[in-house]
């Protein structure tokens, strides 16, 4: 770069060119993609670049790229080539009057890299905890250690009931599995070390949440995958810690809700005998 702080601003962001990274700061407003708010700004270093692009838009508009390594970002890879063009963080949308000054500053960027290929881990930092979302069958929520699903009695099905509500320390998982809530299915599963890939789909897993009309946006469930993944990439396995006691009025709630599913056949006689100790025995 021509010297440190040099910033370009678009649509809906700025960049701000340093000696060593960029910082991309996004705009908020009603017109801003909600998951550029809720990034709010990140810093990509420049070994974590590949390469950078410099390509006419739509409508008057000219767009700078770089290209993040494989491997670099956390959200890239949890988003595994599922995001919309329009909501890449990595495209700067420019006026077509400023295609001089954008080609200026992706031919500098070019002379500064030194990196390609995938990395060996991320370097570019996670989003932040605590994190939480409401899925159409339950609340997922991250503190950076531990991965809780707590089920909706309106939205789980009998096997999610059956199950109870999970607790997964990042210790006990290989990964994590987003499938956008744009497209059909769309579901964050957890994938654990010490288990098969599930074969069931992500309503009857125990490990999964789905997604639904107005459930587990892009904005709020993939900035969760992506700070669980980079966690689990960093850490090693540990032995799970066990439960807190639960709320006796939520005891109850799910005894009841166990004793409908029972009725209405759902539940065998030995499956709702052997569930409803399980519920006892955590007060």
């Amino acid at each position: 770069m021509s010297r440190m702080g040099d910033v370009l601003a678009g649509f809906h962001a700025a960049w701000e060119f340093e000696s060593d990274s960029v910082l991309i700061r996004y705009e908020r407003g009603i017109r801003t993609p909600k998951l550029f708010q809720a990034l709010g700004e990140r810093r990509v270093p420049l070994e974590a670049i590949a390469g950078v692009t410099l390509t006419r838009g739509k409508r008057g508009t000219v767009v700078l790229r770089v290209e993040p390594r494989p491997g670099a970002d956390p959200l890239m890879e949890a988003a595994a080539g599922q995001l919309k063009e329009s909501g890449d963080p990595y495209r700067l949308v420019l006026p077509a009057e400023r295609e001089v000054l954008a080609e200026y500053y992706a031919d500098e960027l070019r002379t500064l890299l030194t990196e390609s290929g995938p990395a060996d881990r991320f370097l570019v930092k996670p989003p932040e905890g605590p994190l939480s979302f409401k899925a159409y069958d339950g609340k997922a929520t991250f503190d950076g250690r531990t991965v809780n699903f707590r089920w909706f009695w309106t939205g789980a099905s009998s096997a999610k009931w059956k199950a109870g509500d999970q607790s997964f320390s990042v210790g006990e998982l290989n990964g994590v599995e987003w499938r956008s809530p744009e497209v059909f299915e769309g579901h964050l599963r957890l994938l654990r070390r010490d288990a098969e890939a599930s074969a069931a789909q992500a309503d009857q897993d125990p490990a999964a949440v789905v997604f639904g009309l107005g459930y587990g946006p892009v904005h709020e469930s993939l900035p969760f995958a992506a700070a669980v993944l980079a966690a689990v990439r960093t850490s090693s396995p540990v032995a799970a810690v066990p439960a807190p006691r639960r709320d006796p009025a939520d005891i109850a709630e799910r005894i009841r809700h166990l004793g409908e599913l029972h009725q209405a056949g759902l539940v065998t006689d030995e499956e709702f005998s052997v569930k409803k100790a399980e519920l006892l025995s955590e007060l």
